[in-house]
């Protein structure tokens, strides 16, 4: 029987390991927790979220509903587990996290092709091998990665944010509801936190100078511009704080934007609004939306129980910031994810310089396949670009790309449509039409 070692138990590890196994690999999973931790995670858990618990919007005409449509056309593991993991979250595919991570755990290690093998990986294996380790990568296999790709990895700051349980929600300030009342639920899916002018002013005044986590010496360093470009905050995953600075209504005009919600108290519309999020099936926590933070833990309690309706918040998790390490992929992989120097071995996941659970988990299942069909002797397949899953894999390995960073699923990254459709939402539409059109194709023709 083949076989292939798997480094990284998170989701992109977890969806290749299965899809390898379902094609007849014997597949070694090594994931390096509980014996050695990352300082995000909580459990030993395969597949665990340390950020957000929203995988992103299930409509056709976003690219996160078109990226799940077509992971689900492949029969990935990870988003059959999240459908049946899901929580009240509007249009959005919000999960259970320790539920999610939990049945995971027990897909993968029940699965008679798959041994999970706790241990640290210090060195690259010279046998088939995928690197799904993540973005918090052990010093010891970041500096091996580095030996064998002949490129210093590359990182980012990213942030997560805090859960607050529910009974220690004030619902006489706090109300329920969903924007434009787009909610599966009457009375919607999210908890919102109405400010005033005055309680938002002095919020964002007590935000801003609140006190940080201490960073390390190179991190320092890194944001300060001595060492230019090998390090940032992700756009995408900005913490509360950092958007604060920028200016009075910056969060006013993003996270806390109050459009859509009418405050059923008192019949207002509010000058900002906090929304929080369901974060398990039972409805004990709920996550922060939009609030990755790096203040210290008792600058959060202080500073976020100055949100209305969070005055008594009760904190099941903290924010904190966490480095996420890549690496150069448009000049060590092919479109294969492969090293260009050593067809053994396969990169996915967040470390292959993708962002976002959903295209950490498209990486691996297309890691998965081709490395299956690698060791089967079999051709392998890159999807069409006009996919999301395709496009997506095209960015990675584009030999063009001068200044490499991480990319979330955007309708951006997909070829022109050949008729131009200025209302953005058909638009969009078409978009997602001709790449499950073209998917079904590529399908049928390559036997997938």
């Amino acid at each position: 029987m083949k076989k292939l070692s798997i480094i990284g138990g998170g989701l992109s590890g977890c969806e290749a390991a299965w899809q390898a196994a379902e094609r007849g690999i014997l597949v070694s999973l090594y994931e390096m927790r509980p014996h050695h931790t990352t300082g995000a995670h909580q459990t030993d858990n395969l597949g665990e979220l340390v950020c957000s618990n929203s995988l992103g919007s299930q409509l056709l005409d976003r690219p996160s509903g078109l990226l799940i449509n077509e992971l689900e056309m492949l029969d990935s593991l990870l988003i059959r587990i999240a459908k049946s993991c899901a929580v009240p979250a509007g249009h959005a595919l919000a999960i259970d996290r320790h539920l999610f991570s939990k049945r995971i755990t027990q897909e993968i290690t029940s699965h008679s092709n798959i041994q999970v093998i706790r241990k640290e990986i210090r060195s690259i294996p010279s046998s088939p091998t995928i690197i799904a380790s993540g973005p918090l990568t052990s010093d010891s296999l970041a500096k091996a990665i580095e030996q064998i790709t002949n490129h210093e990895n590359l990182f980012f700051f990213d942030a997560i944010a805090p859960i607050i349980e529910f009974e220690s929600i004030n619902m006489n300030i706090a109300f329920w509801g969903s924007r434009y009342g787009r909610g599966f639920n009457k009375r919607g899916d999210y908890i919102n936190c109405p400010f005033d002018e005055s309680t938002y002013e002095l919020f964002i005044t007590e935000l801003v100078n609140a006190e940080r986590i201490e960073l390390r010496k190179f991190e320092k360093e890194i944001l300060s511009g001595v060492r230019a470009g090998k390090g940032k905050f992700f756009e995408g995953c900005l913490p509360i704080e950092i958007m604060a600075q920028r200016g009075f209504n910056t969060l006013a005009f993003g996270p806390l934007r109050p459009v859509g919600l009418t405050n059923p108290h008192n019949g207002n519309r509010s000058f900002a609004i906090v929304q929080l999020r369901q974060d398990d099936l039972e409805g004990n926590f709920f996550n922060v939306v939009g609030f990755q933070t790096n203040l210290k833990f008792i600058e959060q309690k202080r500073v976020f129980r100055l949100i209305p309706g969070l005055e008594n918040a009760v904190f099941e998790r903290h924010g904190q910031m966490h480095r996420n390490t890549f690496i150069n992929s448009p000049e060590s992989l092919n479109k294969y994810l492969q090293l260009d120097t050593n067809p053994n071995l396969f990169f996915c996941g967040q470390i292959s310089g993708v962002e976002g659970y959903l295209a950490n988990i498209a990486s691996g299942l297309f890691a998965g396949i081709n490395s299956a069909r690698m060791l089967a002797n079999q051709e392998m397949v890159a999807f069409p670009p006009t996919t999301m899953l395709g496009a997506l894999n095209k960015h990675v390995v584009n030999k063009t790309e001068k200044a490499f960073q991480p990319m979330k699923a955007n309708f951006g990254l997909l070829p022109v449509l050949v008729d131009k459709i200025k209302p953005k939402r058909e638009r969009y539409q078409a978009y997602s039409d001709r790449a499950i059109k073209d998917l079904k194709s590529f399908l049928e023709t390559n036997g997938l």
